[in-house]
């Protein structure tokens, strides 16, 4: 049983996914997207088309459940490949390296969705993602993308326990982020090390861990974050000797732990107020 508050978001958003009459999603396979998919092809059956982007930046692993989850949701699906690896700006990795992303992203969905005959594309943002650091939002705001979760008020809490209501895996999933988020703004960003922090965190990941991190400081220095309940595990002499070599394999000499432990964002921490009011603009 939803709560009345809840409950009556829920029935909002499916009034607000009946009203746009059909809709692309862009979809992730995390928390806010998976709960928007779920909700749309309830309301709107085949009109509503989950498009997953597919680039080095998506982590194998995420694609592949999100591939897996969209076909249990019962979605139509088209797998979009996109390339901000090839533009410069993108590659430069400024502090609004999202923008760059997204607009790459976005123009590819409204291309899709012309030909599909689609009405809206739609991404998965929520009110705990306004007023964060999102150069992206701009792209959306270009691109008329809309926010279903967003214009009908839900909040990362919401979104979960709306989730465990509707009996959706993905309820109590950390969040996730593209894997250029690993990179120092100012640091280049090549398919290479792309694929090499994949298989690094891909390591973490078959080995049971939910929070975590491998963050790329140049082409020999990796830092692991992982949750601070889980750094004790990563001590472990065979676990640890098995991580190290593994980073060595991928071409890193320096493999260290940040001893605060995983956090989102962390990239983030070196810029200043203003510089992300400037690049948010």
């Amino acid at each position: 049983m939803l709560p009345d508050v809840l409950a009556k978001k829920y029935e909002h958003l499916r009034a607000i996914l009946h009203d746009m009459g059909s809709v692309a999603i862009g979809y992730s396979g995390g928390v806010d997207s998976t709960l928007l998919l779920k909700v749309a092809v309830d309301v709107l059956g085949p009109q509503a088309l989950a498009m997953i982007g597919r680039s080095e930046t998506y982590p194998t692993r995420e694609f592949e459940e999100a591939s897996a989850l969209a076909h249990t949701i019962g979605a139509r699906t088209v797998v979009v490949r996109t390339e901000e690896t090839d533009l410069l700006k993108f590659q430069e990795n400024p502090p609004d390296r999202c923008y760059f992303c997204k607009t790459e992203l976005f123009g590819k969905l409204q291309s899709i969705a012309e030909q599909e005959g689609i009405a809206w594309i739609a991404d998965g943002t929520i009110t705990d993602d306004v007023g964060d650091f999102r150069p992206g939002m701009r792209a959306k705001s270009e691109k008329n993308v809309r926010s279903p979760l967003l214009e009908a008020g839900l909040s990362k809490t919401e979104v979960r326990e709306l989730s465990k209501h509707l009996n959706l895996s993905t309820w109590d999933k950390p969040a996730f982020a593209c894997l250029s988020s690993r990179f120092p703004y100012g640091t280049g960003i090549t398919r290479d090390n792309l694929t090499r922090i994949d298989r690094a965190e891909t390591f973490l990941r078959d080995r049971g861990f939910r929070f975590f991190r491998v963050r790329f400081h140049d082409e020999r220095t990796a830092r692991i974050e992982v949750g601070s309940g889980e750094i004790v595990r990563l001590l472990d002499p065979e676990l640890r000797n098995a991580m190290v070599s593994h980073l060595k394999e991928l071409g890193f000499t320096y493999i260290t732990l940040d001893l605060q432990g995983y956090r989102t964002g962390s990239m983030n921490e070196p810029l200043s107020d203003d510089l992300k009011r400037q690049f948010s603009a």
